[in-house]
């Protein structure tokens, strides 16, 4: 148990910083997560997303239409949301239990190290899956939305068929998730293939190598489609920065 989450939160060692703020008793440094910036502003990406309804309304607005001005603020608010308060928790909430994990590893604390695992998993799962996530959109002035080519577009072709078959089937399975979690394209180091995952909750993907990840817990997407899971995986595709798959692609693929 400690080993996989020990695995998951390696994978994160480029966001953290040096912290010095709190210093174990063997007087070595520890350094913190941090959240990560955005490739672009806050509403480039979600405003370019196919919206459900033109001028969206709110239950917090009683019936108010919003013009164009008020529906680009609405679509940035999601993503300032979604970045700055949902995977900041997340930052914030690694840290906190990596600090508590020091503290218990010193003390040879068992019963706490293994309190610890399930937040460990789940605050570490949730920022490296959003830490992919922010990588894998773009707007489209910088080719958001693009389709893949070269090799990620053939192993694509070979595994599901088609571009759109695949985006049929990623669709299909991420939609059927239970709650809250993500869906993935995935690389299985062991057959050398493309696959489709799903991880629940903020699960971090461990069995694969993650090339593509969408976030469907419902903060991702409620202020603009609201429960409505299936339109905005539609949609999500009008903004996916397939350059950036195909380079973890070309990485693991080797």
């Amino acid at each position: 148990m400690l080993t996989v989450t020990r695995s998951a939160v390696t994978a994160l060692r480029s966001t953290r910083t040096l912290a010095t703020s709190s210093l174990p008793a063997v007087g070595a440094l520890r350094t913190k997560y941090t959240l990560p910036d955005l490739p672009y502003d806050y509403n480039a990406v979600s405003a370019q997303m196919p919206r459900r309804i033109a001028r969206p309304r709110h239950e917090g607005f009683g019936n108010k239409l919003f013009s164009v001005t008020d529906t680009v603020s609405y679509v940035a608010e999601i993503m300032q949301l979604h970045h700055s308060k949902h995977h900041q928790t997340y930052v914030n909430g690694i840290n906190a239990a990596e600090e508590k994990l020091g503290e218990s590893l010193t003390k040879k604390d068992l019963r706490q190290q293994i309190e610890l695992q399930s937040a460990l998993k789940f605050n570490g799962g949730g920022h490296i899956n959003h830490s992919i996530f922010w990588t894998n959109l773009a707007p489209q002035s910088q080719g958001g939305g693009e389709a893949p080519k070269g090799e990620l577009l053939r192993a694509i072709n070979s595994e599901f068929g088609s571009l759109e078959d695949f985006q049929k089937k990623f669709a299909a399975q991420t939609a059927a998730v239970q709650g809250s979690g993500w869906g993935w394209l995935a690389y299985n180091k062991a057959t050398k293939k493309l696959e489709i995952a799903t991880t629940a909750n903020q699960d971090p993907l461990i069995s694969h190598v993650p090339l593509l990840g969408v976030d469907v817990w419902e903060h991702a997407y409620y202020l603009q489609y609201k429960n409505v899971r299936p339109d905005y995986l539609k949609a999500i595709w009008s903004v996916v920065n397939w350059k950036n798959v195909a380079e973890r692609h070309a990485a693991v693929a080797k």
